[in-house]
Order: C-alpha cells, then structure tokens, then sequence
C-alpha cells in the first residue's frame, strides 16, 4: 500500500497526470448531470449519434491540418444536435432515425477522409485511437485544460439555473408547455449542452465510448434511488468516482483511459444493481 501510494505521488507530481484528472472530473460532472434527463427522456441515444458526428468532424479538421481541432469539431457537433432535434419535431424523419442517419453517414465518412487523405503510416491505430480513447488525455496542454473548465462551468451554471426548468421538460413536456414553458427552447438547449460535453469527452473515453460516460451513471443511480435530485446528485458522485478510478489505473497499469474508466462504470452499474435488489427484498421483509 505505502508503495503504491508513493508511485501515486511521483505520478501526481507530474502536471499532465494532474491535467487529466482535472478534465477526468470536468466531464464526468457535466456528462452526469445531462444523462439523467436524457435516459427518462428516452433520448440517450443522441449521445452515441453526436460522438460519430464528432469523429467525422474530427477527420475533417484532420485532413485540413488544423492546430486546434475544437474550433471546426464544436461548431459541427452542436449544428447536428440542432438538426436532429428539428428532424425529430418537423420531418417525416423522426428523432432515432434521424440520429441513426448521421451518425452512420458521419462515421463513415470520417472513416473514408482518414483512408484517403491519411499521412499516418498507421491508420488503424489513429482511427481506434479515436474511437476507443487514447493517452490523448495524458498530452493536454493547459490553454485545453483552460478551455474545458471554462465549458464545464458554463455547462454546470446552465443546468443549475435552469434546474426547474430541465425538471418540467424531462417529466412532463406538455404539461410543461401548457404552463408556458417554451419545451422547445429547452430542449434545443439540452441538445446543444450535450454536443459539448460530447466534444469535450472524446479525449477521454473516444467516439464509441462516450454515451457510456453519460448513460451508466445515471442508470446506476436509478437502480437505488427514486426522486430526481436524488439520482442526478448520485449520478454526479458516481461518475466522477468512476472516472477517477479508471484513470488512476490506466495511469498505473497502461490500460486504455476510455475502456477502463467504461470498465468502472460498469462494475459500479453492477453493484447499484445488486444493492438495489436486496433494497427492494429487506423493504418488503
């Protein structure tokens, strides 16, 4: 124990391991915070659409050798959230299969730019690298660790003023709008706060792994607890435990970051699950 917690402080001394906790905990609260209207909304299915829209973006910028990736990805993530949501509320194409449409066209043509375009004696790992997650988190500099606490704060400053609001909308959205709440507006703020935390998250976990970041954790908090301030600050709690957890042990035994904070997630999921049921048999004992 006394060894592993001097390897812990020679890591810690390092300020890219510090960075990536940093970031590691940033996107684990906002990621928690939006899954759990998105699972009672039934829409968590946008995240995985959203993150295929970020890796062809991602490709895109790529290809065009542009620095600062964020500056093309953002914009192109959060204009797709816009069009699904108007897809689902307007077109004959509804909201699943509009976000299927995309997100298979957008990873697929990602994929083909990256073929075409590639300058990389070693496609396959720059692609895998994307989608599953990388040591990517462990090379940020500080104008992205800047840049990520400034999204995390305006992303948390949002849900916190608008919690009444999001409330209304996740449970009852005609009701909601018979009140005088402008659903719409909501949820095209919903869509546009989960294209950032989507873009945010892709040096954590990569493409494919994002929607797991937002999902488990709300889902594990559900398996325990009922009211929704419950769920969402346990969902909140858990994540960044999960996160932190995964990236210690990437950090210590070379694990993948995305696969191994997903692993925790999951192993969490998986005791709430267990705890929840033998909540449920002492109750009815």
């Amino acid at each position: 124990m006394t060894e592993l917690m001097e390897q812990f402080s020679v890591y810690f001394s390092f300020p890219f391991v510090r960075y990536a906790l940093i970031v590691g905990v940033l996107i684990s609260l906002c990621s928690s915070l939006l899954g759990v209207t998105l699972v009672l909304k039934r829409f968590s299915f946008i995240g995985d659409g959203l993150s295929h829209v970020a890796f062809g973006a991602l490709s895109i910028a790529t290809v065009l050798k542009i620095n600062n990736t964020m500056f093309l990805v953002l914009p192109l993530t959060v204009l797709s959230a816009i069009l699904i949501l108007a897809a689902g509320n307007r077109t004959r194409i509804k909201g699943d299969a509009a976000i299927a449409m995309l997100s298979v066209s957008a990873l697929a043509f990602g994929y083909l730019l990256m073929n075409i375009f590639s300058a990389s004696a070693n496609l396959s790992g720059d692609v895998c690298s994307t989608l599953f997650g990388s040591t990517s988190i462990l090379t940020l500099t500080k104008g992205e660790v800047h840049l990520c606490a400034a999204l995390s704060v305006i992303v948390v400053a949002v849900f916190a003023f608008f919690y009444n609001k999001i409330f209304a909308v996740t449970f009852d959205q005609d009701f909601a709008a018979a009140a005088g709440t402008n659903a719409g507006a909501y949820n095209l703020l919903l869509a546009v706060i989960i294209a950032v935390i989507i873009v945010l998250a892709m040096n954590l976990v990569g493409s494919l792994l994002i929607s797991a970041l937002i999902i488990f954790p709300a889902l594990s908090a559900m398996r325990f607890f009922r009211s929704f301030l419950s769920v969402t600050i346990c969902s909140a709690i858990l994540s960044v435990v999960c996160s932190l957890a995964g990236l210690l042990v990437s950090i210590v035994a070379g694990t993948p970051v995305g696969s191994t904070i997903v692993a925790a997630d999951l192993a969490a999921f998986i005791i709430f699950c267990a705890a929840g049921t033998a909540r449920k048999r002492m109750t009815k004992n």
